[in-house]
């Protein structure tokens, strides 16, 4: 059964006055895109939902000049160099699964070793083993883009559709945060649900044109001013780790899991950034382009695990979570793109007291 989208601000979509007007500037012509497996900025009843703002959006923040620089899609050559506790010289990325479209991002580890995936174009969750093998286990996401697990167990979803929601998966399926300060996400500018981070409390992080906090509770809070592309917390969940605009965040978790002394932690060598993981050590991995970038605790740069393709997302699985996971979304001109899972042995393991 599909779960409900959000009534409330359904009800205020379809009640509100501005709709007759928001409908006159809808594009003609070709069918637009709409509907699940389509992001809130592509589809066309986006203009719908921008209606109720009280004020136009803010404009998106400029970007650094490199995220504009066109870059190859690879494969590329790769040696592996060591990077001492982290990984061997010379070890080798194995492609495991291949899927078209955008359908493996946000992945969070599983006890028996396989990774759970967010499927943004099939509205589903997707299990992916070690081996390769692979089930769905979870349907209806509504462009789902990005996982969280605590340490409790709750699986959580950031849903990138028309009215940006993140949802609990399980124990229960239920609806956290859809709004901010009782409008959609889309009035705080444009973005893309992202970054989903889960606290053992209950509470999840979520990113979209900014990172805000869900509460257990349901309260949602503003905490960071930037786009994130993904979070991490630290092993025992007092820091939180924020990729931004080619840079490394760290920020203070408090009890009531709001954030303070939020500074740069380390500048990425070459810019860019995606998804990140940590490790037991609490050492940082942001991928992106041209590989895994590694940092200690401190913001020290130990090294580049250089890839076969740029990289959107890693997390360690595997057995005793000795495996570095990681996606490629390949994209090469004129074509629909497509996802590709690799595998890497490391001498590191990840921290297995949460899903990622």
């Amino acid at each position: 059964m599909r779960k409900p989208t959000s009534l409330a601000l359904l009800t205020a979509l379809l009640g509100s006055l501005a709709l007759p007007v928001a409908m006159a500037q809808l594009p003609v012509g070709p069918v637009q895109p709409a509907g699940s497996g389509v992001q809130a900025g592509s589809d066309v009843r986006d203009a719908l939902v921008r209606s109720l703002c009280n004020l136009p959006p803010p404009p998106p923040r400029p970007r650094r000049p490199f995220s504009f620089r066109p870059r190859p899609t690879g494969p590329f050559p790769y040696s592996v160099k060591a990077i001492p506790g982290v990984v061997a010289a010379g070890a080798r990325w194995k492609l495991i699964w291949v899927h078209n479209g955008n359908n493996a991002d946000g992945m969070v580890a599983q006890p028996d070793g396989s990774v759970l995936a967010a499927q943004n174009d099939d509205s589903a969750v997707v299990r992916i083993t070690p081996d390769g093998h692979s089930s769905i286990v979870y349907v209806d996401t509504d462009t789902g883009g990005s996982l969280a697990e605590n340490k409790l167990g709750q699986l959580f979803i950031a849903e990138r559709s028309v009215i940006p929601s993140v949802w609990e998966l399980a124990p229960e399926r239920k609806l956290i945060a859809d709004s901010y300060q009782g409008k959609p996400l889309e009035c705080q500018g444009r973005g893309g649900m992202d970054a989903a981070v889960a606290l053992h409390t209950g509470g999840v992080y979520f990113g979209y044109a900014g990172l805000y906090y869900a509460s257990p509770g349901g309260q949602v809070t503003k905490v960071f001013d930037q786009d994130v592309n993904d979070a991490v917390l630290s092993p025992d969940e007092t820091k939180l780790y924020m990729g931004s605009n080619g840079n490394v965040y760290v920020a203070d978790v408090g009890a009531d899991g709001l954030l303070s002394n939020t500074h740069v932690l380390a500048k990425i060598p070459g810019g860019g950034n995606d998804g990140g993981a940590v490790d037991a050590e609490g050492r940082i991995y942001m991928a992106g382009y041209p590989g895994v970038r590694v940092f200690a605790p401190d913001g020290k740069y130990l090294g580049t695990i250089p890839a076969p393709r740029n990289l959107i997302d890693v997390v360690f699985a595997g057995p005793e979570k000795k495996t570095l996971f990681a996606v490629a979304y390949v994209l090469d001109p004129g074509t629909r793109g497509h996802d590709e899972v690799y595998t890497l042995p490391m001498i590191a393991q990840g921290y297995v007291g949460r899903g990622k």
